[in-house]
C-alpha cells in the first residue's frame, strides 16, 4: 500500500485592479425631484412630519430618541408635538399583542394560556401574595384551653 501526498499552491489573485480600487463609481446624472409632504409642521427648521409615517414607527416601540434621529428634530420637539401619536401608536401594539396572545391561549397554547392568566387575568402560583397572611396555628391550644 502506497501514500501519496499531494501538495497543491494557492495563489492569491486580487479581484478588482489597483486602478479601479482608486476610481470607485459614482453617478453621473444625478436626477433631482420635488416631493409634496402632508404633515405636521414643527421646528425652528419648520420640517414636515407625516402623521402615518410617524404612527407607523410609533406601532414599532421606537423611542423618542430614535424617532428624532429618523426625523432630524430635537427630541422636546417632536414630544411636544407628537405625544398624542405615539401613546396611540403604543397602545395599539400591545393591545395587538395581547389579543394575539388570547388567541394563541385560546388555540391550544398550554405556555401562553399560563403567561396570560398570570399577567392579564392576575392569577399567581402562590395562592396568598399579602404580606399580613400567617399560617394558621395548628398546633398551638386554643385560648380558652390554655387558661384552663
Amino acid at each position: 500500500m502506497q501514500l501519496r501526498v499531494v501538495t497543491t499552491r494557492f495563489t492569491r489573485v486580487p479581484i478588482m485592479s489597483e486602478q479601479t480600487e482608486k476610481t470607485r463609481y459614482q453617478v453621473k446624472n444625478v436626477k433631482y425631484g420635488e416631493k409634496l409632504v402632508r404633515g405636521r409642521v414643527i421646528g425652528r427648521k419648520k420640517t414636515v412630519i407625516p402623521e402615518e409615517e410617524f404612527y407607523k414607527l410609533a406601532c414599532l416601540h421606537l423611542s423618542w430618541r430614535e424617532l428624532a434621529g429618523h426625523f432630524d428634530v430635537h427630541e422636546n420637539t417632536l414630544r411636544d408635538n407628537f405625544r398624542d401619536l405615539y401613546t396611540k401608536g403604543i397602545n395599539s401594539t400591545k393591545q395587538r399583542l395581547r389579543q394575539k396572545a388570547l388567541d394563541m391561549a385560546f388555540n391550544g397554547d398550554r405556555v401562553m394560556l399560563i403567561f396570560s392568566l398570570k399577567n392579564l387575568v392576575g392569577w399567581s402560583d402562590t395562592p396568598n401574595t399579602n404580606e399580613d397572611s400567617e399560617v394558621l396555628p395548628w398546633n398551638t391550644p386554643l385560648e380558652s384551653e390554655a387558661e384552663e
